[in-house]
């Protein structure tokens, strides 16, 4: 696949954000690649189109189709596995913040559990444990927010996002 100049600015900084969330580059430029796609890629284009090796591809899929994100779809009259990612952004969002939360909110709570309770048993760690207190009411309220949310349809998180959107604009 051919790219032009701005998809590859878009693939660049597409890469960079998701570095500087934790994720690999060339995942995240994988990922890029496959959104910007018309249709579903075999490894061999996106490893040409990326100028990447070809363990790259097939690891950064891996870990693509291990969040939900890329699957394997099948061309009629070519025997190559070619991918895809999902087309609907506000369903990669559901998609993303349940695996963030499994990722890091879920293992951070526990910890926060385990050190409120580890605290609580000394006798001079007043300030820690309300700290505890604190990060611990915060996790849980993040949370059950990404647990209600992942329950919407794509559809209905967008229609929450707007309407929060609104409500900022009202009480900012």
């Amino acid at each position: 696949m051919k790219l032009t100049p701005v998809m590859e600015k878009f693939i660049l900084h597409w890469g960079e954000m998701g570095w500087r969330w934790g994720i690999n580059r060339s995942v995240a430029q994988v990922h890029a690649l496959l959104m910007l796609a018309p249709k579903p890629l075999p490894a061999d284009e996106i490893c040409e189109s990326l100028d990447v090796a070809r363990s790259n591809v097939s690891n950064s899929i891996k870990e693509l189709q291990g969040w939900g994100l890329v699957r394997v779809v099948h061309v009629f009259g070519d025997r190559r596995e070619h991918f895809e990612t999902l087309r609907d952004v506000w369903e990669m969002f559901l998609i993303i913040l349940r695996e963030r939360k499994k990722r890091e909110i879920d293992p951070t709570l526990h910890a926060l559990r385990e050190c409120a309770t580890e605290a609580a048993k000394s006798k001079d760690a007043d300030h820690t444990t309300e700290r505890l207190a604190q990060l611990i009411e915060f996790m849980e309220l993040s949370s059950n927010w990404a647990d209600k949310a992942q329950a919407l349809s794509p559809t209905s998180a967008k229609r929450l996002c707007q309407l929060g959107d609104k409500v900022f604009r009202l009480v900012g």
